[in-house]
């Protein structure tokens, strides 16, 4: 499963006009609520098969066809996943050198198989939502203190 998350998948051309077309047709057919999604898909034989989509399913689906609608290059990670940490520096858009220092400052739990180093992908993401949090909570307070100042903020 780890070799799947390096590879990026770019859609060509004619690939992202399909995803286009594709996206608008499941997203007006996208359940309303949790209910699932029955699709009918003919196989190379001409038989014919019943597909139940779990909604989650679908939406992530459409998610995924809209982007490749736009030729951006997609990929799927699993929560439980665990990154390398060139995966996990190129999900930051960070350099690896810098990760790794973040990681032996203890900013981000870590384990090692071997000598190597592996992120968990949840940690990863409550690393990104810390920082999230904490550059709006000092932008809130640069704008408090310019409205203190009367800085027209």
């Amino acid at each position: 499963m780890i070799g799947a998350l390096a590879e990026l998948v770019k859609p060509t051309e004619a690939e992202s006009q399909q995803a286009k077309e594709t996206s608008r047709l499941l997203a007006r057919l996208l359940p309303q609520h949790s209910e699932d999604l029955q699709l009918q898909a003919t196989d190379v034989q001409g038989q014919k098969q019943a597909i139940l989509l779990p909604a989650s399913a679908v939406k992530l689906l459409v998610f995924l066809l809209a982007e490749m609608a736009q030729g951006h290059a997609v990929t799927l990670v699993p929560y439980h996943a665990e990154l390398t940490t060139q995966q996990a520096a190129d999900f930051l858009n960070v350099s690896r050198p810098y990760l790794v220092k973040l990681l032996e400052r203890g900013e981000m739990p870590f384990h090692k198989t071997g000598k190597h180093r592996r992120v968990r992908f949840e940690d990863l993401l409550a690393y990104q939502q810390r920082l999230r949090e904490a550059r709006s909570q000092a932008l809130d307070q640069l704008t408090a203190e310019a409205q203190e100042l009367d800085l027209g903020y």
